[in-house]
């Protein structure tokens, strides 16, 4: 007889003696052998039902077990909501959401964004912008400069930092990487003559600037020769400013009023409370220079309530002053102004009434000396004078041919002019 050994089964076996019972094959058939009675038994071995895993098994589902000191936290790729039934389901999120995830966790990387769609920018954008790379040290500096660079204005239009010195001295890199501003307030920071801010307002990179308010900043004659000098020598810089307030900074005088004179597209201007000597040799001055008139009541322009931050950076300037708020204030002093500057999602700022620090004496000396320029309402009459003035090169014309034909026909003179010499003639 041919004998195979077959092979041992031991399940949760406490003795290791114990082999338990030992099955052969025999010509093409399973025996068990009885050990106790030494025989041999046919036996048919009971089909047991399939099972990829046994009873006890269970699945858990991990993620983001990664050692957070070596790596930051990913976000996971599931969104978890809940049915009807009250059952938890999970769905896997989009390719494009994982894309841009992983771009905005690494934006300080990209190496330049010109020419890269608008639509997907702004939400790579918001997306780096709700991680809140743009408050980094030195990363969001250089992910923010990426994207002024390809796209301007988009990313800022317009930007309200007044009473904002700590934003200014923290964030002043990221302020300066702004491009193609048209409104920029700075009210009430007290900057300065000498403050690096200033100077960067003279640069190509704000000659879009329409309005600009410099409210109660400690500026002179000085600070305004420096401020004019690129559009009085160059024809550069604020050339295209319309609306400037410069009230409430007494050390200018009638010499820095001079300076704003190369402000030829100037519509308003706004110098109370400055240290003027002769105001209405000042206000003669601007009006026959410049074209502006004194308004005897306050102007719209200047009331602070036009200039806001606006664009795709609005909520990280917010992210800016909440994180200055918190590290330059003690918590004692946080708890009014946290409940309303908290940053959560999207917010919108509480902008502060513009309170300026001086002499009440001293703007009163000087009074509204607010100036707008007035739309030409007799618009057509340059027109009729114009027509009146072809009319009688008309008639001149007419008496320079009668006159010619006169000596033509007389021969007492030989012509030597043309008609066309005799015309020019006619036009001095």
């Amino acid at each position: 007889q041919n004998w195979t050994r077959g092979m041992s089964y031991c399940l949760h076996s406490e003795s290791h003696l114990d082999t338990g019972p030992i099955y052969v094959r025999e010509n093409g058939k399973l025996h068990m052998v009885n050990q106790g009675a030494g025989g041999i038994q046919n036996v048919t071995p009971k089909t047991r039902p399939f099972r990829l895993f046994s009873r006890g098994f269970s699945v858990e589902l991990c993620m983001n077990r990664e050692d957070d000191r070596a790596r930051r936290q990913r976000t996971d790729h599931f969104i978890f909501t809940y049915t009807k039934e009250g059952n938890l389901r999970y769905s896997a999120k989009s390719l494009f959401s994982l894309v841009l995830g992983y771009i905005s966790d690494n934006v300080d990387h990209i190496d330049s964004l010109i020419g890269f769609p608008e639509q997907i920018a702004e939400k790579l954008f918001s997306a780096a912008e709700a991680r809140q790379k743009f408050t980094e040290p030195v990363t969001g500096l250089r992910a923010l400069q990426k994207f002024t660079e390809a796209y301007g204005n988009l990313v800022l239009c317009s930007l309200c930092l007044r009473n904002r010195y700590l934003v200014i001295s923290e964030k002043l890199e990221e302020i300066k990487s702004f491009r193609e501003l048209t409104c920029l307030d700075l009210s009430c920071c007290k900057l300065g003559d000498e403050h690096e801010l200033l100077e960067h307002l003279t640069k190509e990179a704000l000659s879009s600037v329409k309005r600009l308010l410099l409210k109660d900043n400690s500026l002179s004659d000085a600070g305004l020769r420096r401020m004019t000098a690129p559009v009085r020598v160059l024809k550069k810089g604020l050339e295209n400013l319309l609306v400037l307030d410069l009230s409430c900074n007494p050390k200018i005088t009638d010499v820095g009023i001079g300076y704003l004179l190369s402000f030829k597209k100037l519509n308003c201007l706004d110098i109370s409370g400055t240290g003027l000597k002769d105001v209405n040799a000042v206000i003669k001055r601007i009006q026959m220079q410049i074209g502006l008139v004194h308004s005897k009541v306050p102007l719209k322009e200047f009331d602070h309530s036009n200039c806001k931050t606006e664009g795709w950076a609005e909520q990280t300037v917010l992210q800016w002053e909440q994180a200055v708020m918190e590290t330059r204030k003690s918590q004692d002093d946080l708890r009014s102004r946290t409940a309303a500057l908290h940053f959560y999602g999207k917010t919108r700022r509480i902008e502060d009434v513009v309170k300026c620090k001086l002499v009440e004496a001293e703007t009163k000396a000087s009074g509204n000396l607010q100036f707008y320029k007035e739309k030409v309402q007799n618009c057509h009459l340059p027109l009729k004078k114009e027509v009146a003035g072809s009319h009688e090169l008309r008639n001149n014309k007419k008496r320079a041919l009668a006159e010619q034909e006169k000596e033509r026909t007389s021969k007492q003179k030989h012509l030597c002019l043309s008609v066309e010499d005799w015309d020019l003639l006619n036009t001095y």
